[in-house]
């Protein structure tokens, strides 16, 4: 029945307040301090807040979190809020604000552990401070290219080129920078933290979204899975019609079926932007006569 679905059983139909809205704003900030405390103060905010093997080993384990807010430079941190912005907003109208906050700060709190890991195992190749987004930044983009595999990304390489790539084939290719950046550590960049959110990205969508704990390779089919798509969060209808009379019955497994099931596929696949304004309706009308039963 339609009750029984776990998406008309979400709260989400409240205000428009946006998590990824917040993160961004928190990031920039957040660089905001610590330049001014870099330049106009003599506090070691490295050696306190950015994530290190030898921080974690004096008990600073607030480092995990700390690091994710700092970066290294000013295209350090643009990078890494085009990456939370595009994909972002994206996961976060699919899954919900707790959810999606959930796999943001696993994926960097997991990346940081992977990294320092490293660093413990081979301190000669993997030493050093490690601050940015990235690995938070990761979990996202391998959680969408679960959720969405078939979905076209267009980058832009060297800022200029634009290269369009299906969503499982870029994580693909996260994959191996991040495996041969381990296997071959010849510079800064902190892949271990980001393999490390790979791997939540990935079990996040497994474990949690499809409620299963035997972990089998990403299929890459072009379908979201349909439990992802039970988990559906949808905005607030508020400024939509509710006008039932011009809208189909909602009750029976046949309006379920064909109502209902179509209008997630739609939203699984092209988004929630994609819907028309009897969509729309249907969606709201649906819930709002699921309450009053």
């Amino acid at each position: 029945m339609l009750e029984d679905r776990s998406y008309m059983k979400s709260g989400s139909f409240g205000p428009n307040w946006s998590a990824t809205r917040a993160i961004l704003y928190a990031n920039v900030a957040a660089f905001i301090i610590q330049q001014l405390v870099v330049f106009y103060s003599t506090l070691p905010i490295e050696t306190y807040f950015y994530l290190s093997k030898e921080g974690v080993s004096q008990g600073y384990v607030f480092q995990l979190v700390t690091y994710q807010f700092l970066h290294g430079n000013l295209f350090h941190l643009l990078c890494n809020l085009l990456v939370i912005y595009f994909f972002g907003k994206a996961l976060e109208e699919v899954l919900g604000v707790k959810d999606y906050l959930t796999l943001y700060f696993t994926g960097g709190i997991v990346g940081g552990v992977v990294q320092i890991a490293l660093a413990w195992s081979f301190p000669g190749a993997f030493g050093g401070w490690v601050v940015g987004a990235s690995a938070s930044a990761f979990a996202l983009v391998a959680a969408f290219a679960q959720m969405f595999p078939e979905r076209t990304i267009t980058l832009l390489l060297f800022f200029v080129i634009p290269v369009a790539l299906k969503a499982q084939t870029m994580l693909w290719i996260a994959i191996g920078l991040a495996v041969f950046g381990i296997v071959v550590p010849v510079s800064n960049v902190a892949h271990g933290a980001h393999l490390g959110g790979i791997i939540v990205g990935i079990a996040y969508v497994h474990y949690v979204i499809q409620n299963s704990w035997r972990f089998t390779p990403p299929s890459f089919s072009g379908r979201a899975s349909q439990n992802v798509k039970a988990r559906v969060r949808t905005k607030s209808w508020a400024s939509f019609s509710r006008d039932a009379e011009e809208l189909p019955p909602t009750g029976g497994g046949d309006f379920i079926s064909k109502e209902i099931d179509p209008i997630l596929e739609k939203i699984s696949e092209h988004g929630i932007h994609s819907l028309t304004e009897k969509e729309r309706k249907i969606l709201e009308s649906a819930r709002s006569r699921m309450g009053r039963s």
